[in-house]
């Protein structure tokens, strides 16, 4: 049965590799599956056929056979426990593994998506500049607490996991911020994760969609 994933027809961010689908095609990759992807037009997310596999009328979906899954983290969490290359074999480093990939998904990305918020949907808001620098301090706080526990660490708890697939995807959110930079064992722990033969094969299959607009 082949893996079906959905992916923007023209993604909002011209392939750069910070749309959801990114995500799960990395985790594709680095497990060894084939897979396959529909593109849908942002009319056609919001259409029946799509809101049966995403109720939010967002990407990506997964289908395999009987099973379809929506939700970056829970497909890359589906793909890690069923294939090996994802979470250590120990239960206790697996379940730290698994602590990851929520840490990113529920601490670090929500003040990161703030930001995004606060400069395209909010920008024209009176309040809008006067905010900006309390959403960006609070990205701050959760990158400098991230920092200190990575330290000099090349991954977050021993080998590369799901845990630091996810932790990278959200980074790669905030770099064009700058913020990122203002951390260099981060910047240099997503330079690693992007260095990886699955992430380079993952974000030229997502780039290769969207070369046009990004040209």
């Amino acid at each position: 049965m082949t893996i079906v994933i959905t992916a923007f027809e023209r993604s909002p961010d011209g392939g750069k590799g910070l749309a959801r689908d990114t995500r799960v095609r990395w985790a594709l990759e680095e497990v060894g599956q084939p897979y396959a992807v529909r593109l849908v037009s942002f009319k056609a997310m919001k259409e029946p056929a799509h809101l049966r596999l995403h109720p939010f009328g967002k990407i990506p979906t997964f289908e395999e056979g009987d099973l379809a899954l929506f939700e970056s983290g829970a497909i890359i969490l589906h793909l890690a426990q069923n294939h090996a290359g994802l979470l250590p074999d120990a239960a206790n480093a697996r379940a730290r593994a698994i602590t990851w990939m929520f840490a990113a998904l529920n601490t670090v990305e929500p003040p990161i998506l703030d930001l995004s918020i606060a400069k395209f949907q909010e920008g024209d808001k009176p309040w809008a500049k006067e905010r900006m620098p309390f959403v960006a301090d609070r990205i701050r706080n959760v990158l400098a607490q991230l920092s200190v526990r990575l330290g000099e660490a090349g991954w977050l708890d021993g080998d590369f996991s799901a845990g630091d697939l996810l932790m990278v995807s959200v980074l790669l959110r905030v770099r064009p911020s700058g913020i990122l930079d203002e951390f260099a064992n981060l910047a240099a722990y997503v330079a690693r994760g992007e260095a990886r033969p699955a992430y380079q094969r993952a974000f030229a299959a997502q780039l290769a969609v969207n070369a046009p607009q990004a040209r």
